[in-house]
């Protein structure tokens, strides 16, 4: 059980660490031009592959998850990971990933640009704090699990 809490933990941090950068620059990307804001969005190339350390954190919390059942408070706090993280992964394909397409990946910039930056950033911030939480709730069932039980 050890092994699977740790590796939840990890996963859940990695797959924190886009996100989590997203938001720190928030609110100096919101204050560039569109020249500027293009510019500085080509150094997401090849983030998309982050997405396999999203996958492996699912499949880590769906571990935990089906491990921790014989305690409650466990279960319940790493349901309550694998939910937020299935949030945020849901929240980036209804916002995130349109925008993607829009935009060519930031190639180009369309008219609606500036609302296309917002609906994008946002659900990046967005994202990051459900994927903060879900990594405090998993963290939380390890705490919480109780030797004696199954390990």
């Amino acid at each position: 059980m050890k092994r699977i809490q740790f590796l939840a933990i990890v996963l859940f941090a990695l797959a924190l660490i886009p996100g989590g950068a997203h938001l720190l620059e928030l609110y100096s990307k919101m204050q560039l031009d569109r020249d500027a804001y293009i510019l500085v969005q080509q150094i997401y190339r090849g983030w998309a592959m982050l997405g396999a350390v999203q996958a492996a954190a699912m499949f880590a919390g769906l571990l935990l998850v089906v491990y921790s059942r014989p305690q409650r408070l466990a279960f319940g706090l790493s349901l309550a990971g694998l939910v937020l993280l299935g949030a945020a992964i849901a929240g980036f394909f209804i916002w995130t990933f349109p925008v993607n397409k829009a935009t060519d990946n930031w190639m180009m910039a369309p008219d609606n640009w500036e609302q296309l930056r917002m609906q994008w950033e946002y659900s990046h911030a967005a994202n990051a704090v459900l994927i903060f939480l879900g990594l405090c709730c998993v963290a939380a069932s390890s705490l919480a699990w109780r030797t004696g039980g199954r390990e």
